[in-house]
Order: C-alpha cells, then structure tokens, then sequence
C-alpha cells in the first residue's frame, strides 16, 4: 500500500519564500523613508555664535502622523506573523501526521487497489493495549540507547527504531547507515533491517506475506503490527500479549473510471497462545548450559544415541542435536517408530523446502506426541525449526524419558 504524502505547510513555505522578501523590503524602504523626513524636518544645528534658544516641549502627534504609525505597525505585525509561521513550519517535525483520507480520496488507477485499516478498529480497547504493550517492550529494551517510541507507525516507519530493535535482539551490528534524511534512502535502509529480520524470523531473507518495505514504509499499522507480534514471539519478550485480537480492514479497488468498490474483511493480529511465560521458567537443561557444559556434552551423547536406536531401523542415523531436527523430519519419523505405527508421507513433508513447511511438520509431530499421552511439548515449533538447542533437548528428553527402555 502506498503512502499519501500531504504536506500541510506548504502554503506557509511558498509565501515565505515569495512575500517574506518583499514585505521586508518595503517595510525597510518605507522606515528608511520616514527616518529621511524626520531628518529633513528637524532643525540643522546651531552656530556657536547664535543663542541657544530654550527647548520647546514636542509637539503633539498630528492625526495623519498617528495613522503613518498605525500603518508601520500593522505592517511590521504582518511580517512578525509570517516569521512566526515560518519559524514554526521549519522546526516542526519533517514528517507530520498526515490527515487521515478516506478511501474514495484516493487516486487510484485502473483495477488498483488499497487497503486501510478501519479508524474504529484503533479505537478498540484490545487493540490499544496491545499497542501500548508492543510500545513499553520496545522502549524497555531501548532504554540504555535512550530511545522512546510514542506511535508505531510515526517511530517505526523509516527502518531507524527497528534496527535498533533487532540489533539489541540479536546482540548483532547491521550494516546500515544510521541517519537517512531522503525517502529513498529510508526505503533502502528499511529495505536492508526487514531482509535481516525475515532471516532471523524464518531463516531466509525472502519477503514476507504480512509485511513489506512499502507497507511499513507506508505506516500501515497492520503491518506493523504483524512484524512486531512476530518478533515479540521469537524473542519470548516477557511481556503478556492480548489474545485474540482482530482489526477489519477495507480494500477500496478502482473497477472503472469514476467508479470505486470496497469490502471489509477481519484481519487477525493474535492468536491464543499457550506458551507465554516459558522463558521466565528454568529447569535443568538451563543449569546445564549455564554451569555445566561438560555434563551438557554427556547428555548431547546420551540423547544421538537413544535416537539413533531407533532411527536405525529405517537406514536413518543423526550425528547432530543441533541441526538435524529443525525440519521436523526425524521427529515425525522417530515418533512413529517408537510407538509401532506408519506415519503417513502425506500428513508431513519429507523433504521441506521453506520456513512454514519445517514448522508444519514440527507442529505435527508435537500433535503425535500428544495423541499417544505425553505433555504438550514445552516448546514452539519455530524455536525447534530456528535451531533452539534448549528446546530440542527439552523435546528429546521428554521421549527419552518414557522409551528409554523399550527395545
């Protein structure tokens, strides 16, 4: 979706630029003027020969002299005004708000289209909390760079706040410039913080579905808001996300010249989530990573080798914990091994190809292990798909610990 850009100072620039001159000019050339003739009427200086004479006291303002004031000082008003508006317009933010215009004020092109969100969706109770909750996670990991977001899509949209964001995420340094006066330039910059952020969030920099350089570039707060809920998930922030919130959007398309149609359609933002709250609990492969990375390595061994028991039996052997369950690929197999069953090829992808798939097939081995009586995994499936190694050992044990003995 392409921004409007509206400029609302405009006017206020072209008559700076071509009356303020001009008004000066002649308020200058008519004070000059009058200090001329004040000169002209005062009497010249007095020979040392001739008597000073005593001084009269001034003489009353004439009425004509009042109404030459009243002149000077309506003019000398006028351009203090347009020095004030001047002033204003130039220390004003560069990008203000713009109004908000609706979408038969759009110019669209033939079988164009452009979506926006419903202004009465931004008033809903559960959208503006989880605003105000995506805003103070922001601003409590920003805090030591100093930085303060107000408005998601005023802060956001030039690509500065979200690689600030990413980069403390991450404990990584993207090579980006840091300031960006030029659209172009920001588009460039946002172009390069949204590829590293779809590799961090997928693992591939491709586009992604829900968010785009121009529809953040754009200040779309859908998109937005989508990119933030996704990283806010990824990075198990410690904050609590409003569940099950929606915002309708309306797509105005241009069919013919002079004609504009529209429909409305209900954009989810959050889901349920069962999983809030688990990075703030620790167990035993916490203690291990963090105290006793030896006893860490005899696990790891422990873990490839109950696998690998089993995995056996169809010609399949795992030599890495770290990287070769991403794919949810061994899970799926390694489940129906375990409990004697065929898991059928086409409920899995054998050979994933993207992101989602890998997360498919994860999810779809977690869905096995729930039917045959375990506890819901105490993981996501993109944290196993991102090469979470806690949460493929946490999974991996789980199996362990109830078909450790089986033979």
């Amino acid at each position: 979706m392409r921004s409007i850009k509206v400029n609302p100072y405009a006017n206020v620039i072209n008559r700076i630029r071509f009356g303020l001159a001009l008004q000066i000019k002649n308020l200058f050339l008519e004070l000059n003027w009058v200090e001329v003739f004040q000169k002209m009427s005062s009497p010249r200086p007095k020979s040392p020969r001739t008597p000073v004479l005593p001084k009269k006291e001034d003489k009353e303002e004439s009425f004509w002299d009042k109404i030459g004031t009243i002149g000077r000082k309506k003019r000398i008003k006028e351009v203090q005004d347009v020095q004030a508006e001047g002033k204003y317009a130039i220390d004003s933010p560069g990008s203000p708000t713009a109004p908000e215009v609706p979408p038969e004020e759009y110019s669209l092109h033939d079988n164009e289209e452009r979506a926006i969100i419903e202004p009465r969706s931004l008033e809903d109770p559960r959208v503006k909390e989880l605003i105000q909750v995506l805003i103070d996670w922001i601003n409590d990991e920003l805090a030591m760079q100093r930085i303060i977001v107000k408005d998601i899509s005023e802060d956001l949209y030039d690509g500065q706040v979200l690689q600030k964001l990413l980069e403390k995420l991450t404990e990584t340094k993207l090579d980006v410039p840091e300031v960006t006066q030029s659209e172009e330039g920001q588009r460039q910059k946002l172009a390069i913080v949204l590829r590293a952020v779809n590799r961090v969030l997928f693992g591939a920099s491709k586009p992604a579905l829900k968010w785009s350089v121009d529809s953040v570039h754009s200040k779309n707060v859908v998109s937005i808001l989508h990119l933030l809920v996704a990283l806010a998930r990824h990075f198990r922030a410690p904050v609590r996300l409003p569940e099950n919130v929606s915002v309708n959007v309306v797509v105005v398309k241009k069919d013919a010249p002079n004609q504009l149609s529209h429909r409305t359609y209900i954009e989810d933002i959050t889901t349920t989530y069962d999983d809030l709250g688990m990075k703030c609990e620790r167990d035993a492969f916490d203690a291990l990573f963090d105290h006793a990375p030896d006893k860490l390595q005899v696990v790891k061994k422990s873990l490839i080798t109950f696998v690998n028991k089993h995995l056996s039996k169809v010609n399949l052997e795992v030599q890495d914990l770290d990287t070769q369950f991403h794919d949810g690929v061994h899970l799926c197999l390694l489940m129906g091994l375990l409990e004697g069953f065929f898991v059928p090829l086409y409920d899995f992808h054998l050979t994933p190809q993207d992101f989602d798939q890998k997360v498919h097939n994860v999810a779809f081995a977690f869905e096995l292990m729930q039917d045959v009586g375990l506890a819901k995994p105490k993981a996501r499936p993109e944290d196993i798909v991102n090469l979470d190694l806690k949460s493929t050992l946490r999974v991996l044990y789980n199996l362990f610990t109830k078909y450790k003995n089986m033979a």
